[in-house]
């Protein structure tokens, strides 16, 4: 048995291999484009070790991909398969697999769930922890992710190289609730200690954002631009924070600068990338800016993931992409295939069901606003959806569009002091009040 420099025990007696797989553990910190190729020269070292099998079934299913699925499947057989050659393993390699078996099923809260367990007594061990952090995201448990980090706090140790990263992500979580100063603090010493931890550089920029202190967001996404550059497409979500900050400034020429440059440089269909652009261009579009062909960019990828329901968020997004672009039919076609997800298993079913479906067909007007759940307490329930605070906020503000168009002026100030709670208010909401009200007026 070996442990690496990450704390994790493995079987592997290849040395090359354990080097390879420490610099993918680096990268999944780090959020860096070498970490598959990292992987991969891992396996080509030994073809039998279980963490790079899991790890590669892990990312496959957090791209949320109808076609990727197979994949994690290959990945959990392989790891099961490596576990074997290994006369079982050791007991994290068995919990690493356990979890991957879990998520593979569509259970990524049990999944986690398993990987605190496993892991108890070392709740510091890097890759555990961060893989249930991203699950945790994933499902919107901002609860869960800051209870994992409050338990690896009584395990840190600032010597550990993945210390840095370890702070990021608990002040993820507080950030996610509302407690800004305290995330402000661990944030900007994660990064101190690791400036590789785009995380913790992320999440003091939705501390800024979400107080309202566009300047000083701005100076500090400015300030990590050389870091944050150097990550994989998680670079255009940083980029994505920055046009946020800059589109409150009213600098909407630098915001389509921003966007064509940093949040959607290549037209890939990761549903991250696609939310970054989506998210963006619908709020440019009410603040009454001119996109141009922006939006017809993306309808290839809308169209082509129309039936792809596999992570509830992203079919909401495909769905929003597609109203803007007029396909109609299209649109439906997202509705039918999250109405089919809901009346299935696992984690997304049940966001679909209570979630998903109310505010597709609410969005196209399928639906009159109070026929299943008044548009308020829907806004409270989309923290099911996953995604942070920040990026849900589209879904918010879809809300309230709704009900200023349906004259619902409750449920427009219930959904307004909500949102303040967690985000200072902006010229944004204002703006599609004014716009609503515009629409409802020549109706």
């Amino acid at each position: 048995m070996i442990t690496d420099s990450y704390a994790l025990q493995t079987s592997s007696a290849a040395g090359a291999a354990t080097a390879a797989f420490e610099e993918a553990v680096h990268g999944l910190g780090a959020h860096r484009p070498s970490t598959g190729a990292a992987v991969g020269r891992t396996l080509a070292a030994d073809p039998n070790h279980v963490p790079a099998h899991v790890l590669k079934g892990f990312a496959n299913l957090i791209l949320a991909r109808e076609e990727l699925v197979p994949a994690a499947g290959a990945a959990l057989k392989d790891a099961r398969g490596a576990l074997a050659a290994k006369d079982g393993g050791t007991a994290d390699e068995r919990v690493l697999v356990e979890a991957l078996a879990l998520a593979e099923a569509g259970r990524f809260a049990a999944a986690a769930d398993r990987l605190d367990q496993g892991f108890a007594d070392r709740p510091a061990t890097f890759l555990p922890f961060k893989i249930a952090n991203a699950l945790r995201f994933m499902l919107g448990d901002a609860a869960g992710m800051l209870a994992a980090s409050d338990r690896m706090l009584t395990a840190w140790r600032p010597d550990d190289p993945a210390a840095g990263f370890l702070l990021g992500c608990h002040a993820f979580g507080l950030e996610e609730h509302g407690l800004y100063d305290a995330a402000e603090s661990f944030g900007r010493r994660a990064v101190a200690l690791q400036p590789d931890d785009a995380w913790g550089l992320h999440a003091v920029s939705h501390v800024h954002e979400m107080r309202g202190d566009t300047a000083a967001g701005i100076a500090w996404l400015e300030e990590g631009r050389p870091n944050w550059t150097r990550c994989n497409n998680f670079s255009f979500h940083m980029a994505w924070h920055l046009a946020l900050l800059r589109l409150e400034e009213g600098d909407h020429d630098g915001v389509l600068a921003l966007y064509d440059e940093a949040v959607r440089p290549t037209p890939t269909d990761d549903f991250r990338d696609v939310a970054n652009a989506v998210s963006l261009l619908w709020r440019l579009d009410r603040r009454g800016v001119d996109v141009g062909e922006r939006w017809q960019d993306l309808a290839d990828i809308a169209l082509k993931r129309r039936t792809d329901s596999t992570l509830v968020f992203a079919a909401l997004h495909t769905l929003i992409a597609l109203v803007a672009l007029g396909e109609d039919r299209a649109a439906a076609d997202v509705v039918a295939a999250l109405e089919a997800k809901a009346a299935g298993t696992g984690d997304q079913a049940t966001v679909a069901r209570e979630v998903g479906v109310p505010f597709a067909r609410i969005i196209l007007g399928m639906d009159a606003w109070g026929d299943r759940v008044s548009l308020d307490r829907l806004a409270l329930a989309l923290p099911r959806l996953g995604g942070s605070n920040a990026q849900r906020d589209l879904f918010v503000l879809a809300l309230a569009e709704v009900a200023c168009r349906c004259g619902d002026d409750t449920a427009r100030l219930r959904i307004r002091a909500a949102r303040r709670k967690l985000k200072a208010e902006d010229h944004l909401i204002a703006a599609i009040d004014r716009r609503a009200m515009e629409t409802a007026r020549h109706a």
